[in-house]
């Protein structure tokens, strides 16, 4: 498991970078939201509130890290 705050580190840096496509920023939105530990939502929360990205990608990482309150976590 210490490998998923890393992960989730990792993930996080590529979906702040603004030089890559928006496509790759979203994918690594949807990776974080795979993983689904209280980091993951952090990162989402994080992400959800930088007005630097565009709409799709903030309310996309609002949607996963709704899904991971909703499951319990």
């Amino acid at each position: 498991m210490a490998e998923k705050p890393d992960e989730v580190k990792k993930l996080l840096t590529i979906a702040r970078d603004l030089g890559f496509a928006s496509g790759v920023r979203i994918k690594a939105v949807d990776a974080i939201g795979n993983i689904g530990t209280h980091d993951a939502l952090l990162a989402l929360l994080d992400l959800a509130a930088s007005e630097s990205l565009i709409k799709d990608e903030r309310d996309r990482a609002l949607k996963h890290a709704r899904k991971i309150i909703k499951s319990g976590y």
